[in-house]
């Protein structure tokens, strides 16, 4: 007998190496394919209807070809990958879609309602059975924690009942993609807008209806995010489109915003009013749930108690190079007060941009020189100062387009400027936070060979899985672990005053690794937690303040110091492994070609085992 047509057709053949070279396979895979397309039908079913209990019968059927047939394929088809992100991610996350890319989805928007929770948890569960009858593979294994981490969110933390922010600022993200980058005439973006504003009511219905008992701190941050969200919808959206002459399509939008507007004052009165005084939560995960949330987000499976002690230990050692390296710049002043002096170290204000242009260029011409890591592109991110409808939100930040857009795919490095109408006081308080040694340190984080050599690097890679799912292990941990290998790497004449910042910035991240544990874990309140900001990780009180109160809902904040740490074990590892042959160039390319998965995804690519990520 001949071999199997379907052999012919990458989209249905799971292995090239196994399939079809017998009957048997060949009916194996004319079934599988034919079961792939009913369980397609049965999920849009689900998505479009929220009722799946004419499948019940159906989801185990299905799993019989799928298990089958789970020795002849290696990872999951295109098909089944198509079918994830189409049916699984996308339909419920369409701010996300329009971030990557897929503009199709640009007029809709998350159904907060808990029907659509509802649909979404059903939905998930399909999928994690029909991901989970596969072999294993890094690509299905990023899949199956994505939709763990998911279940986990909207089953066991249930952050949907209980962070009212959830809401207003996840409606304000969902414009905020549409206004950030001109991937469409003025006109059609403000028509998605408009067509996104119209659904707000729905969401604040949905927010009343789910909200119960929230932690106090939960429903206080909401409360201040709600006057910069109000301005925001006031100011920032209608000045993102001033170009738009059309008058029946503004007079549309004047309506939508202004009722979008109106919506979030209610909303306000009712957190307020309503919600503050019966908002008696606790935010704490507690070990369990903190333990599944890291093992399922960022694939790190060390016992909390070992996690913690090697927190502490790289705290003790960026302690104690902190001090050693302050008194070699000055032994008679504190560290404190030459932090203060390094802080009046910046440009004027009209300096400022070219200040980031002059640094992006040196660091882009010290990578080359130097061999620390391929560049995939010569152009540059264009610096330029922070579009209005951002400043309240960011000093300097790295806008980058997704890895599906076709039409705006510029990057911008944006900078805040001083404001034209504030006091020379307040320009020099804003001016203190862009010293030089922050200028370098920020540029390393955000470009080079940071989140935007990153990017680059993201464009070569044809994995649809890889491109659209990662870790912020990965991102910020990559990110993070440049500031400390650009000055390990001879980068600024090993200055002693880039060092100290470097080590201020490595010791922030340390307390947020610590903090983040012992406060989910019950081992430390809220008030202990600000003051190991300050006495440990050697910052203001104000900033203190400011990062226990992220780590009450971004609980593994810890991932900076956690990514760091495992790119280091990683690099001395695979170190070992090539010997002479070993370059740091090679390791770094080698590690950008894996996207951003987990450390421990990227370790087995590199080394070709499963040891232990720390």
């Amino acid at each position: 007998m001949g071999a199997c047509p379907l052999n012919s057709n990458p989209e249905i053949t799971p292995n090239s190496k196994k399939a079809a070279a017998t009957p048997l396979a060949c009916i194996l895979l004319i079934v599988s394919y034919w079961w792939t397309i009913l369980l397609h039908f049965a999920r849009r079913h689900a998505l479009t209807r929220h009722n799946t209990n004419m499948f019940r019968p159906l989801r185990f059927m299905v799993l019989l070809p799928v298990m089958i047939t789970a020795t002849l394929q290696s990872q999951p088809s295109p098909e089944q990958v198509n079918h994830f992100f189409d049916d699984d991610y996308f339909q419920f996350n369409p701010t996300a879609g329009t971030a990557s890319g897929f503009h199709q989805y640009d007029a809709r928007l998350e159904d907060y309602s808990k029907s659509g929770i509802d649909s979404q948890r059903k939905t998930l569960h399909l999928a994690e059975r029909e991901f989970s009858a596969l072999p294993e593979d890094p690509d299905r294994d990023l899949i199956l924690n994505y939709i763990r981490a998911t279940l986990l969110d909207l089953e066991q933390i249930r952050s949907w009942q209980k962070n009212p922010d959830n809401y207003s600022s996840g409606i304000t993200d969902s414009v905020f993609v549409i206004m950030s980058r001109n991937f469409a005439p003025a006109a059609d973006r403000l028509k998605s807008v408009i067509a996104r504003e119209r659904q707000f009511p729905s969401v604040f219905q949905a927010a009343r209806a789910n909200l119960k008992n929230p932690p106090r701190i939960y429903t206080q941050i909401a409360l201040e995010q709600l006057p910069g969200i109000i301005s925001f919808f006031q100011s920032d959206v209608p000045a993102a489109f001033r170009q738009v002459t059309d008058q029946a399509l503004l007079a549309d939008f004047q309506k939508s915003n202004d009722a979008a507007i109106n919506e979030l004052k209610q909303y306000q009165s009712f957190l307020q009013n309503d919600l503050l005084p019966r908002s008696s939560g606790d935010f704490r995960l507690g070990p369990k749930l903190f333990s599944k949330k890291l093992l399922y987000e960022e694939m790190a499976d060390v016992p909390l108690a070992r996690l913690l002690e090697i927190g502490m230990a790289d705290l003790r050692r960026n302690q104690e190079a902190f001090k050693e390296t302050a008194a070699k710049i000055d032994p008679a002043k504190t560290p404190q007060q030459i932090l203060e002096e390094m802080t009046r170290d910046h440009p004027a204000p009209d300096r400022l941009l070219q200040a980031f242009r002059d640094v992006l260029g040196g660091l882009k011409e010290y990578i080359i020189a130097h061999q620390i890591i391929t560049i995939p592109s010569p152009v540059l991110p264009i610096p330029e100062e922070t579009p209005p409808f951002m400043r309240a939100l960011t000093t300097a930040s790295m806008d980058t387009p997704g890895p599906y857009e076709k039409i705006a795919k510029e990057a911008f490095f944006n900078v805040t400027l001083p404001e034209s109408s504030w006091s020379p006081k307040q320009v020099e308080e804003h001016m203190e936070g862009f010293s030089r040694g922050t200028i370098i340190s920020t540029a390393i984080h955000e470009a080079y060979p940071g989140h935007y050599v990153q990017f680059l690097w993201m464009q070569t890679i044809p994995d649809k899985v890889r491109k659209l799912l990662g870790a912020s292990s990965n991102s910020e941990g990559w990110a993070h672990y440049c500031e400390q290998m650009m000055l390990d790497e001879g980068y600024g004449n090993g200055d002693l005053k880039l060092r100290l910042g470097q080590l201020q910035d490595a010791l922030l991240r340390d307390a947020r690794y610590i903090v983040g544990i012992e406060m989910h874990t019950g081992h430390m309140t809220y008030g202990q937690g600000i003051d190991f900001f300050v006495k440990e990780g050697y910052q203001t009180r104000t900033n203190g303040e400011r990062e226990t109160k992220r780590g009450t809902s971004n609980p593994t904040y810890l991932y900076y110091t956690l990514g760091k740490l495992e790119i280091l074990k990683l690099r001395e590892d695979y170190k070992k492994m090539r010997g002479s042959a070993f370059t740091l160039e090679e390791f770094h390319d080698r590690f950008m070609r894996e996207g951003t998965p987990p450390i421990k995804i990227v370790r087995k690519a590199l080394l070709g085992n499963d040891s232990p990520v720390l």
